[in-house]
């Protein structure tokens, strides 16, 4: 992975946050960390074997394959021998072995796991070790050079993982762990994972009733009439900004014929993660993508270059079939909503184009104070289409985001399976980064659907495209919101705006009177008129997020100032129900956030 110079001072900059000096250290430290762990392991439970143990992207794991069952008693334990060898301060050795050497270790003290991983590294006659104390593992590192770096140390949970992550090899049991220098960086880590908990969009969603999963639907989201305000609300608004700069708006069938997906290519990239079913004996699939709708749309007329730019707009619904462990309420879901965009264009446009939605995506992440990066992905091993293509439309991706003056991180081989890609990754605000908003340039779709345009030449030429999203996936960009937010969304979004909460029975006309009239001015109100404690109203309304609550007993219905309190900026002082009117209207007009 290469990094533009500014975008390597930014990451180096979050690493040195927790105190390492950059990411190639950060992974050493993780690395030898697991090593650690896979020693402590070995010294509790000899007949223990190990299988590997990499750095990721939050700390690191291994995997064992043992008859006890790793408990929460058993982690304290092993993270009380990894200390003894921190203390210890082993010094890490490299040291190579000749593959029949490495063989006989395997079956001496490495084991079957690593005896096939031997195997399966053809040609490599000599294989890497790393040694500390007398514990040695099959490793090319990177390794810090004394376990004795390692200051703090927190083991995560344990998991099932199947071995080389298929189904059909043996469930093993998988440790995953984090580490630091010192002990304040890892308390400031688990706070923000506690942070992170409080946040969890799963749990906020049942308090404010926006979306449910059902055993009768794994990875099929209900949502619920809270949860529609707020995604009518996301929609409403990309159908606005869409219109503001040119976009038509289409809808594309879930189900279409195994032909279009086989001249789409997804046949042959993407047919493990599709669904299908047959009818009148002809194979359907039902789309994992909605590009291939947009290029039948386009393929019933005959286009000039005058049409040129054509942008065609989708909030399109796809399924992808995903495993049940990877689910993860509306993060990793089997069906969701892209905000899809295909923009067809001539050569001379691309360049303009591409940084038009660019600037669109850049509008959007700022009107929610998103920050990001950005990372352009290459061509992948299974790719179609020509070197010749991939490299214009690379260079074309890397010369319109250098040219707005946008630093970038070179993500090798990870372009989608037609085109090359720009993919924004957002920040919340608890610094985590989500993937949602991408720009991909795409020369085979339209070859592979025969698209044309009549040019100037009066002749036919095949179109350029462009595939764009924005939130990414409703579903997902609800769920980052949720969490970004603590569910205290910005008042236009928010399902609840105003809740009036009653005191005493005397106060319920007013309060309905109130609710009435807010409503009629487009503020989303409601009225709490139950006979309940006001303590208890309160509480309730609190745990929902509703964006402003005004509690009226005898005083305020007799005609005096209501008390209002927000759910960001907590107690406001009293105002009077028209200056509590306009300032609702502002904040929505305004989108503030």
């Amino acid at each position: 992975m290469r990094h533009s110079p500014r975008q390597a001072e930014m990451r180096q900059n979050m690493s040195e946050v927790y105190g390492f000096s950059n990411e190639e250290e950060r992974d050493a430290f993780r690395h030898t960390t697991s090593h650690i762990m896979a020693m402590a392991v070995k010294e509790l439970w000899p007949d223990a074997e190990l299988a590997i143990g990499p750095a990721i992207e939050n700390g690191y794991y291994y995997d064992f394959d043992l008859e006890h069952r790793f408990s929460e008693e058993d982690l304290e334990a092993i993270e009380k021998e990894m200390k003894k060898i921190v203390k210890a301060n082993y010094k890490l050795v490299q040291y190579d072995l000749p593959r029949a050497e490495a063989l006989a270790w395997a079956d001496k003290d490495g084991g079957p796991y690593k005896r096939e991983l031997i195997e399966g590294l053809e040609g490599e006659e000599a294989l890497s070790f790393y040694k500390m104390g007398d514990f040695a593992d099959l490793c090319k590192g990177p390794h810090i050079d004394f376990t004795g770096r390692v200051k703090a140390i927190k083991l995560m949970s344990v998991a099932g993982a199947y071995w080389r992550g298929d189904e059909k090899n043996k469930m093993l049991q998988r440790i995953y762990g984090t580490c630091f220098k010192n002990r304040t960086d890892l308390d400031a880590y688990l706070a923000k994972l506690e942070e992170a908990k409080k946040r969890d969009h799963r749990k906020i969603g049942r308090e404010m009733d926006l979306f449910m999963i059902v055993d009768e639907g794994p990875g099929f989201p209900f949502f619920l009439p809270n949860g529609m305000i707020l995604r009518n609300e996301l929609e409403n608004f990309w159908r606005q900004e869409h219109e503001k700069r040119g976009y038509t708006e289409i809808k594309s069938p879930i189900l279409l014929s195994d032909d279009l997906w086989h001249k789409s290519g997804h046949w042959d990239h993407y047919k493990d993660n599709m669904y299908f079913t047959t009818i009148d004996d002809d194979g359907y699939a039902i789309k994992p993508m909605n590009c291939p709708g947009a290029m039948l749309t386009y393929k019933r007329a005959l286009y000039s270059y005058r049409d040129f730019p054509l942008k065609i707009a989708e909030m399109g619904q796809v399924h992808r079939h995903e495993l049940s462990g990877a689910l993860h309420g509306l993060m990793r879901v089997r069906t969701f909503t892209q905000d899809d965009a295909h923009i067809f264009m001539l050569p001379e446009q691309v360049d303009e184009e591409i940084k038009g939605v660019v600037r669109f995506i850049d509008d959007v992440y700022k009107m929610f104070e998103f920050p990001y990066h950005v990372e352009l992905s290459t061509k992948p091993e299974d790719a179609m289409g020509s070197d010749e293509e991939w490299e214009f439309a690379t260079n074309a991706l890397k010369d319109a985001i250098e040219s707005m003056g946008i630093p970038y991180v070179i993500n090798e081989g990870d372009g989608a399976f037609y085109g090359p890609k720009i993919d924004f990754h957002i920040e919340d605000s608890i610094g985590r980064t989500w993937q949602c908003g991408t720009v991909q340039l795409d020369f085979q779709m339209p070859q592979r659907f025969e698209l044309e345009y009549v040019g100037a030449d009066g002749e036919r030429h095949i179109p350029i495209m462009i595939h764009r999203v924005i939130f990414g996936s409703i579903e997902r960009f609800i769920a980052i919101l949720t969490e970004h937010f603590a569910g205290k969304f910005p008042l236009w979004l928010a399902p609840v705006q105003m809740k009036f909460l009653t005191v005493t029975d005397a106060a319920a006309d007013y309060a309905s009177s109130l609710t009435e009239q807010f409503m009629g001015a487009g503020i989303r109100a409601k009225a709490d008129l139950r006979n309940e404690k006001i303590g208890y109203k309160i509480r309730e309304a609190r745990n929902a997020r509703d964006s402003y609550i005004a509690v009226i007993g005898e005083k305020e219905a007799a005609g005096g100032k209501l008390p209002i309190r927000s759910s960001k900026k907590g107690e406001l002082g009293e105002m009077t129900a028209d200056e509590l009117k306009e300032l609702l209207l502002e904040e929505i007009r305004t989108k503030t956030v």
